[in-house]
């Protein structure tokens, strides 16, 4: 990503993850098979993980929710994981995307889809949800990876997966009975996360 286009994202965009010096958090939502094997080996591996397909990372608990309808709306979607990521890996990821829509991009339209076709990043901005996964104002992020920089999420930048999908109907089941404080208080705790990329 270029700078005047990072300059964009951090002026108009606000990427809050849940972090600590060790690492930065990340949710997915998978099948059985391939939860059990993630945890299992504590990274995901083929098969039955495929590691020749796009797939989506989002700092955002919400966001993650709300794809998933809390973990409900689809089978193959129905295990909620907290994936734990390097900083370094982060940024490298980062650093490697390409904006998902052409006039975020700030290049001519022609570059823009070269750009995109040949990254193996994508960085997508989303409508943040609030606790009842209503719109929010601003936006969070998604992330893209295929090729090598699935390769890279496997082999180099997860540290640790949790598997958080309990903790997820805990807090969709208090939601659905008003008790939105106590559901409030069992969200991660989701700060702005400084980028910190290259120029």
């Amino acid at each position: 990503m270029k700078k005047n286009q990072a300059d964009e994202l951090i002026a108009e965009k606000q990427l809050r993850a849940f972090y600590n010096n060790d690492f930065i958090r990340v949710y997915q939502a998978y099948s059985d098979t391939i939860a059990d094997s993630a945890l299992a080996h504590g990274t995901f591996v083929s098969p039955p993980f495929s590691m020749t397909r796009m797939t989506w990372i989002k700092p955002s608990f919400l966001w993650m929710m709300y794809r998933s309808g809390w973990g409900k709306k689809d089978p193959n979607q129905h295990r909620i994981l907290a994936i734990d990521l390097t900083h370094d890996g982060f940024k490298q990821i980062l650093n490697q995307g390409i904006l998902s829509h052409h006039r975020y991009s700030g290049a001519e339209e022609a570059e823009w889809q070269s750009q995109i076709k040949a990254s193996d990043v994508v960085i997508q901005w989303d409508p943040e949800r609030d606790i009842r996964l209503n719109k929010l104002d601003h936006r969070t992020i998604q992330i893209g990876l295929r090729n090598q920089a699935v390769a890279d999420y496997c082999q180099k930048w997860i540290v640790n997966i949790t598997d958080i999908t309990e903790l997820a109907a805990k807090i969709h089941e208090l939601v659905e009975s008003e008790r939105i404080n106590e559901a409030l208080a069992l969200l991660p705790e989701e700060r702005v996360y400084d980028i910190g990329l290259r120029s």
